[in-house]
């Protein structure tokens, strides 16, 4: 089992961080690719900041009557403070790999969101539940004897984006930046820099700056 204890530190001003900034500082590293869009949160205006945890889920006949759900339960319990959940099934939406109960338990454990590329369920129990999810779309069919863990905290990919256990992520109404652990503070450092200087630019605009001036003076938009 890998080692997901943050090298980073959350700043205060991480609040103002969000997928674009991400983004465009990923950009500046050289990662043009790491963004996932397709996935839509149950619940707007939600930002979520956190270490990725995967598991890997695939087709099966297979029903297990003595255990049908260890290995995701396994899953589950592994969850730490700080992370986010990530479901990879190969973008299959036969059943639902998240819902109401998996989402209490994940937030009990101090997770900060989850990630799935295919469907949830109970979607409006997880909304009362406040705790962010992000999936391909919704269905109320079980995984039971439908699909299988076959992995837990190895890569995974998603919608074309590799994502390694402990990565991290950086999701809200807009997508899913991914920035894996080798360039993550250089990656950090430009985010929480152009946050920073949209912040100042906000306030320029506001008071009626032109574009071009503030542009020409911080080539940032």
């Amino acid at each position: 089992m890998s080692s997901v204890e943050p090298s980073y530190r959350v700043q205060p001003s991480d609040e103002k961080l969000s997928s674009a900034i991400v983004s465009d500082a990923l950009d500046l590293a050289g990662l043009r690719n790491q963004t996932i869009s397709r996935l839509l949160p149950v619940t707007d205006g939600r930002f979520i900041f956190g270490r990725a945890r995967t598991v890997q889920y695939v087709p099966t006949t297979r029903d297990d009557p003595s255990g049908p759900y260890d290995d995701a339960i396994a899953f589950i319990d592994s969850l730490q403070p700080g992370h986010i959940a990530v479901s990879a099934s190969g973008h299959n939406l036969v059943t639902a790999y998240w819902g109401e109960l998996f989402s209490a338990a994940a937030k009990g454990r101090g997770a900060v969101g989850a990630i799935t590329d295919g469907n949830i369920r109970d979607s409006v129990k997880i909304q009362a539940l406040d705790f962010p999810v992000y999936s391909a779309s919704r269905r109320p069919t079980d995984f039971r004897a439908r699909m299988r863990v076959v992995a837990m905290h190895e890569p995974v990919i998603i919608e074309g984006v590799r994502i390694e256990d402990g990565d991290l992520i950086a999701a809200d109404d807009d997508g899913i930046a991914v920035v894996p652990k080798a360039v993550e503070a250089r990656v950090l450092d430009a985010a929480r820099a152009r946050a920073a200087v949209e912040s100042e630019i906000l306030v320029e605009l506001l008071a009626g700056a032109s574009l071009r001036s503030v542009w020409d003076r911080y080539k940032v938009l």
